[in-house]
């Protein structure tokens, strides 16, 4: 009888609190877009919940599943396809069970790897052939916000070269070329003419929209939000509402499962943002100095050999400011104009530890290791990262981003697929554009090349909260370069 009580009280007090018992929803509070404003109150709320949102995992009673849609939100015969498919997905009940390594936000061993493209099929294929998907490897979001806002001012810069080149040929009715050259990146040349016409068949490693895209592997997609919005849908079934609204039928229930407004567009707000506030990845240089003086020599050798003309080392950001949404955003993502003003925070000085390098005039310099430019790696002997048959968002397969390598040492495996275990493998099929590069690493002494390896594994995610950029195997802080100088310059 007594137990009966104790039940009774408990139950009682659950109901009283407004606690649920038994099977429901993992989000079972969502947020409204026009709740979110400019103050501590809504930053605490936005991280707290875009965490919540990344690490659920979803179950029907959110809306998991898209029995009446493929992953691409064209419709289906409701129950035609699995509930779960490894291939054609949904597959995924996180977006933290394949963003995981070594922290949530962070990759995935090959394992977790993505058949892109596959979502769109009906019916469903159940291969894992290369004729029917492109098997893609988890990539990291540490130091997303930077990188989108990297991409952002490269894509204003371009456009605004574009338009002057317009201007200039409309006033002098003549015929304008241009190099498009951004924060030191050559993204090739346009020819502009007095009608309006803008040639663009000397760009390169960009789409004709001048648009940098970093990412996705392929460098197809604008922001962290259409990101998440494609995720979403296409990995675990939930459907955001800023993508698909109202559908055929006139409801919400876009996907026929039942469930109505599964993500919100303060959802994907506090999803976006959370990720953009993940920590910067730094570097680790150990105590020991036969350690250390490698790694700072092969941080030299690799820029000797040409590795560091597509992975560029260092960019500079002129405004340390993310704002949500990106005006670069395609449709069915949030707009500028959709809402009151965008929603903002310091990188500066807000988000997860560590953060971007601050300087003096309030822009940050970020570390990246890459050029946002699409590559071609492959040529008549090298041809491991030519292995894709489908097109994707109209980028020739042979093309990709070049990888952001500052968190290389501790987001195994590599290329593409994550088919690679080295750095040495994924050095090696380096052809193409990087054949030259290639050839003069393999042309080093051992040592050297040695050195280079022990270089890249020392950028890595850092443990979120570490308050240094560079630090030793025990978090503490490094001043490279009085180190530097102390074992390269003696």
């Amino acid at each position: 009888m007594k137990n009966l009580l104790q039940w009774a009280l408990i139950c009682l007090c659950a109901s009283a609190f407004g606690q649920h018992i038994g099977d429901g929803p993992v989000i079972r509070e969502h947020l409204k877009q026009e709740d979110i404003n400019d103050n501590d109150e809504t930053w605490n709320k936005l991280i707290e919940a875009g965490e919540k949102l990344f690490l659920a995992k979803f179950n029907t009673f959110d809306g998991q599943g898209r029995p009446g849609t493929t992953g691409t939100g064209n419709p289906r015969e409701p129950g035609s396809a699995p509930a779960f498919i490894r291939t054609s997905a949904p597959e995924s009940n996180s977006c933290a069970g394949c963003h995981n390594d070594p922290f949530p936000g962070g990759g995935g061993d090959i394992v977790a790897n993505a058949f892109v493209l596959a979502q769109a099929l009906d019916p469903v294929t159940d291969s894992v052939s290369g004729e029917f998907s492109n098997e893609r490897n988890t990539l990291g979001m540490f130091g997303a916000g930077p990188i989108e806002m990297l991409a952002r001012e490269m894509t204003a810069e371009l456009h605004a070269i574009r338009d002057e080149a317009l201007a200039r040929a409309k006033t002098n009715n003549s015929i304008e070329v241009r190099n498009l050259v951004v924060k030191g990146v050559n993204f090739g040349r346009i020819t502009v003419t007095n009608d309006g016409t803008v040639n663009t068949s000397m760009v390169e490693g960009i789409d004709e929209d001048l648009i940098v895209k970093p990412f996705h592997q392929k460098g197809a997609v604008v922001s962290i939000r259409e990101f998440s919005n494609n995720a979403s849908n296409h990995h675990h079934g939930m459907q955001p509402v800023e993508r698909f609204g109202l559908d055929r039928t006139g409801t919400s229930d876009y996907d026929q499962d039942g469930v109505h407004d599964e993500l919100t567009v303060g959802d994907m707000t506090a999803m976006t943002v959370w990720q953009a506030a993940l920590g910067t990845p730094g570097q680790v240089i150990p105590n020991d100095p036969v350690v250390a003086r490698a790694i700072l020599r092969g941080e030299r050798f690799f820029g000797m050999v040409g590795c560091a003309d597509c992975h560029t080392p260092s960019m500079t950001l002129d405004s340390s400011v993310f704002s949500e949404p990106n005006p670069y955003n395609p449709p069915g993502n949030l707009q500028v104009s959709d809402v009151p003003e965008p929603y903002t925070f310091d990188m500066a000085v807000q988000g997860m530890l560590p953060r971007p390098e601050a300087r003096y005039d309030g822009k940050l310099v970020i570390r990246p290791y890459t050029d946002l430019k699409r590559h071609n790696l492959c040529d008549e002997d090298l041809q491991h990262y030519c292995n894709e048959q489908l097109e994707q968002a109209g980028i020739p397969t042979e093309m990709f981003i070049t990888r952001k390598l500052w968190d290389v040492g501790n987001s195994a495996p590599y290329g593409h697929r994550g088919d690679l275990t080295t750095l040495t493998e994924a050095i090696y099929h380096h052809g193409g554009e990087a054949r030259d590069s290639r050839e003069a690493f393999f042309a080093l002494s051992q040592a050297r090349q040695d050195e280079i390896i022990e270089f890249l594994k020392s950028l890595v995610m850092l443990p979120p909260g570490t308050p240094y950029l560079v630090v030793d195997e025990n978090g503490n802080a490094k001043n490279k370069a009085a180190l530097t100088k102390q074992l390269l310059n003696q």
